[in-house]
C-alpha cells in the first residue's frame, strides 16, 4: 500500500514538472486592449525598440519571422515587442509559430479586443492594418513605421539609426 502511494506520488510529480516545463517554453501572451499601446511605450521608456505587428494568416509575416528571429539572437539588448494581430482564442497557434521562430522570449502581445480599428488607430491614426507592420522607436519613442515586409539590410540601417541616439 505504501509503495502504490510513493508511487502515484512519484508520477504526480513527474507530469506536474513535465508540465511546467512545456509550459515554460511557450510564450507569455499579454491580451492587447484599450490602453495596451501606452503600456508598452511607458515599459520601454527612454530606450529605443521594435514593435512587429504581425499575424498567424499573413504568409509575408511568417516569412519574415526568421529573419526577426536572427536579429532578435544578434541584438539581444534590443527590446522587441511583437504584437498578434488575432484574438486571443488563437493563442496556441500564435505561441507554436513563435516557438518555432525562437521569439517565445520577447514580449508578446494578441489583440483581446473585438474592435481591431479600434486597436490599429490607438497604435497610429495613418496605419490602416497592412501587416506586416515595423515600428522602429528611437529612446525618444520618435518612430518609423513600415508595412510590407524588410530586407535584413533594411532592418540593419533602421536599427543602427535608433541605437544611434543612445
Amino acid at each position: 500500500m505504501v509503495f502504490k502511494k510513493t508511487f502515484f506520488s512519484a508520477f504526480i510529480l513527474f507530469f506536474v514538472l513535465l508540465t511546467n516545463f512545456a509550459r515554460a517554453d511557450q510564450a507569455e501572451l499579454k491580451p492587447f486592449g484599450a490602453g495596451s499601446y501606452q503600456k508598452i511605450l511607458a515599459s520601454n521608456s527612454h530606450k529605443p525598440f521594435l514593435l512587429i505587428v504581425w499575424s498567424i494568416t499573413c504568409s509575408s509575416c511568417l516569412k519574415e519571422m526568421p529573419l526577426i528571429s536572427d536579429i532578435h539572437q544578434k541584438n539581444p539588448a534590443l527590446t522587441i515587442v511583437m504584437l498578434a494581430a488575432d484574438d486571443i482564442s488563437e493563442a496556441d497557434q500564435i505561441q507554436m509559430i513563435l516557438r518555432k521562430n525562437k521569439l517565445s522570449d520577447v514580449e508578446n502581445w494578441s489583440y483581446a479586443d473585438e474592435n481591431t480599428q479600434k486597436l490599429q488607430f490607438e497604435i497610429d491614426p495613418k496605419w490602416y492594418g497592412e501587416l506586416p507592420r515595423t515600428y522602429f522607436f528611437d529612446k525618444e519613442h520618435q518612430r518609423e513605421g513600415i508595412s510590407g515586409v524588410l530586407s535584413e539590410a533594411d532592418y540593419g540601417n533602421r536599427i543602427t539609426k535608433i541605437l544611434k541616439f543612445r
